[in-house]
């Protein structure tokens, strides 16, 4: 098994990488460089990091700017601080005018642990895909992360990157992965029920479908890595051929994964879609793994999810 590595950090070392080949990249902080992992990017192209202090709206404003000279900025802070506490100029200075800056949110979701409630953005995904021409991206693992980085660097506007602070599983790791913005990655077939997970909860939706094959069901499942824009083909795909549909994502089920796929499956190809996320409530402070234990983004609720929507498929 390969080392366990967090997003954050996967992402930290692949900015580094594309500041070598890629001059026009800049990196903005918010006085947290540390924990963002920017700083690796700061200490070898000093000359091209900005640390604004704890400011990030006007981090935004500044790199909006730095964007129409043909600079590639990527801003950083906590995930509840770059999609909440700048939204305003997120929506009014880099989507509205469809400027080429790369938002980037750190420790998202419940597994900030300790930091509690205040600093578990639940809500980041559903704030950011709701905003027009914004892309929104959310890595599984170090190697998706890395794909990642290299992708929305090649792609020509606004764009929100939510990284973690968990070391994951490496899963992304055999010879046919390709990341594409904006295209699933099918991390196994099946023809029962299907899993589409982000995030961290690809892991847990691999789990899941090990569970379900011990009961005889195959489960597909799908790492939806880009959340917009949706892999409208496979997620209808999915509908057409399993009938059943399970959303697995460490965010509030309202408005994020789970929110998309059902609004685009009810007016599409009807067939049952259940939820697993937290529901609609707030963290708290705790050890991160537990923690989800806790608001149920576990293996055994998603297989438990997944027979529940296929005994709710219509015969």
């Amino acid at each position: 098994m390969a080392e366990k590595i967090a997003t954050r950090h996967a992402y930290g070392e692949a900015l580094a990488e594309l500041g070598n080949v890629n001059k026009r990249v800049v990196a903005l902080d918010a006085d947290v460089s540390t924990c963002t992992m920017s700083c690796i990017f700061g200490e070898k192209y000093p000359d091209r990091f900005y640390n604004v202090g704890i400011a990030e709206a006007n981090m935004v404003g500044i790199a909006a700017g730095m964007s129409t000279t043909g600079l590639i900025p990527f801003v950083h802070s906590f995930a509840m601080f770059t999609a909440g506490r700048t939204f305003d100029q997120i929506r009014n200075s880099l989507a509205y005018p469809h400027l080429n800056v790369k938002v980037v949110g750190t420790h998202s979701g419940l597994t900030v642990g300790e930091d509690g409630a205040t600093h578990q953005c639940l809500e980041d995904i559903g704030i950011m895909r709701t905003i027009p021409n914004m892309v929104v991206v959310c890595p599984c693992d170090g190697k998706e992360t890395q794909a990642a980085v290299q992708a929305i660097a090649e792609y020509d506007g606004p764009v929100y990157l939510r990284l973690g602070r968990l070391a994951l599983e490496t899963v992304t790791d055999w010879p046919d992965y390709s990341f594409k913005l904006g295209k699933s990655v099918l991390m196994q077939d099946g023809r029962d029920v299907t899993i589409i997970a982000t995030g961290l909860m690809v892991q847990e939706a691999l789990a899941a479908a090990k569970l379900l094959a011990g009961e005889g069901i195959k489960a597909r499942v799908l790492d939806m890595h880009t959340i917009k824009p949706l892999d409208i083909e496979a997620v209808l795909k999915a509908a057409r051929e399993t009938g059943a549909i399970v959303t697995a994502e460490e965010h509030n089920i309202i408005g994020g994964l789970g929110g998309a796929v059902a609004e685009l499956v009810s007016g599409s190809i009807p067939v049952p879609v259940l939820r697993v996320g937290t529901e609609d409530t707030f963290g708290r402070s705790g050890n991160g793994e537990k923690l989800l234990i806790k608001y149920g983004l576990t293996k055994e609720n998603i297989a438990q999810k997944a027979k529940q929507a296929m005994g709710l498929r219509r015969t």
